[in-house]
């Protein structure tokens, strides 16, 4: 039985608008032991708040879109990897009477949940949970994406590591809708990437290009309609793997930003094609909280 209650936290940045705006969803941390993931979102959110009124892919797409940041969507996990194993993978909830801890979150969402690339075992780093979206993590977000997605133009998810930009699908090699532009929109921030420390991400559908797996956030995002789907798979290639070193943080975040906002870019080009001109305007920020260990609540 749980006696202490852990938070997840989800910044909703924007301008002030009467307007009904589109979306963009980014996540990190959903996997405990990826720490740089973390790091990307904080960074991530700084760039928001430093230069809205200076960068121009920024601005505009804050006239238009309002950013859905999950800092650590793992957060009971993440916390463990800190204080006790720094490579827990999951979740921690307890199954088979306390026997086991922890559901792979990225294996939990209802997308052909359980039939490839997971385990019902409990004791495996990639346990599925007891049913679609068991979780309460894994509930929230799929309650509150559920709600917004007919205004959700991207979904992200940040992960380490392998340096892979992927689309769906995980569980089928079978070419999701519109693949083709998606897969130039990633090869697009692939190639902005390289420009600032010379990094090379491959581009691709998980299934073609990592692996087989089922239940993912990712392809449970293009099942509901979201048309631009994508999960980052950060530094490095292996050799440090998940304990990536300090003095890599601040390249990598650098980086990212930089493939992010050329698919901010081409969102804008595609969806908002009309001048902008920036001028002094205030941002704002909401910050919701949901309760999640021990019930499901709904998120925000």
């Amino acid at each position: 039985m749980f006696t202490d209650y852990i938070h997840l936290m989800n910044l909703q940045i924007g301008f002030p608008s009467d307007k009904k705006k589109k979306i963009i969803w980014m996540d990190c941390g959903i996997h405990a032991r990826e720490w740089i993931s973390v790091a990307f979102c904080q960074w991530f959110i700084r760039e928001l708040l430093e230069h809205h009124n200076s960068n121009k892919i920024i601005h505009k797409a804050l006239e238009n879109i309002d950013f859905y940041i999950v800092p650590v969507l793992n957060i009971d996990g993440f916390v463990y990897s800190w204080t006790t194993d720094r490579l827990w993978r999951k979740s921690r909830s307890p199954h088979n009477n306390g026997t086991c801890f922890g559901v792979d979150l990225n294996r939990n969402f209802d997308s052909n949940w359980c039939t490839i690339g997971a385990s019902s075992n409990c004791s495996t780093i990639t346990f599925c949970g007891t049913g679609p979206a068991s979780e309460p993590e894994v509930y929230a977000v799929q309650q509150l994406l559920s709600r917004l997605k007919s205004d959700i133009l991207c979904f992200l998810t940040m992960h380490s590591y392998g340096q892979l930009i992927l689309l769906p699908y995980g569980y089928t090699q079978n070419a999701s809708v519109n693949h083709e532009e998606k897969l130039s929109v990633g090869e697009m921030a692939a190639a902005r990437l390289a420009q600032i420390h010379g990094k090379t991400y491959r581009v691709g559908s998980a299934s073609h290009i990592l692996y087989f797996n089922s239940g993912s956030s990712r392809d449970w995002a293009t099942d509901i309609g979201i048309p631009f789907p994508y999960t980052f798979e950060l530094r490095d290639n292996g050799t440090y793997g998940f304990v990536l070193p300090e003095d890599q943080i601040k390249p990598t975040c650098e980086e990212t930003t930089a493939a992010i906002l050329s698919i901010i870019e081409y969102l804008n080009e595609k969806h908002f094609n009309s001048a902008s001109t920036i001028f002094s305007i205030n941002l704002w920020i909401n910050m919701s909280f949901s309760v999640l260990i021990g019930t499901y609540y709904s998120l925000f």
